[in-house]
């Protein structure tokens, strides 16, 4: 298991919408939160958006980024996404959880560990707390998650299905 795993905004979300979002706790057992992914729940929630109160799960920590000046390197990302990256950067050895296809490249360049929503439950799947990873994926797809066929495909024949 890695240190530390640290958190975007998109997979808390959706997640949470599936009513999966336990499966963090289950597999990783605590997970960081950078403040500025608390922020873009709390724009979510006050636009009427069902998002996560982090608040009431104690095995999430809200994290200050602690060297501030590499935010602003980051560019072309949200707050939420340079933030991810510069806690993992702090934390070496991280694995990062997001879905954003840019911030996944800048992490791939710079050797940060990732995974995304998909691979999440995939691996949920594999340690069997999922029956199947197909509904979720249907369901992920309704409720406006982009995942291309071709990694659609990728994790369905992981997961044997």
């Amino acid at each position: 298991m890695p240190d530390q795993v640290i958190c975007d905004t998109s997979p808390l979300f959706y997640l949470h919408r599936l009513r999966h979002l336990s499966l963090l706790q289950k597999l990783y057992h605590r997970i960081l939160v950078p403040e500025a992914v608390v922020a873009e729940l709390h724009a979510g929630h006050d636009q009427g958006e069902d998002v996560p109160a982090l608040a009431q799960y104690d095995w999430i920590e809200i994290h200050r980024v602690r060297t501030q000046d590499v935010l602003p390197l980051i560019t072309d990302l949200g707050s939420g996404e340079a933030q991810v990256l510069a806690l993992a950067l702090e934390e070496p050895g991280s694995l990062v959880i997001l879905d954003d296809r840019y911030a996944r490249e800048i992490a791939a360049q710079r050797n940060i560990r990732l995974t995304g929503t998909a691979g999440v439950l995939l691996r949920a799947k594999c340690e069997g707390y999922l029956p199947a990873v197909k509904p979720l994926l249907d369901e992920l797809a309704r409720l406006g998650f982009h995942l291309s066929k071709v990694v659609q495909r990728r994790i369905l024949v992981c997961a044997q299905e």
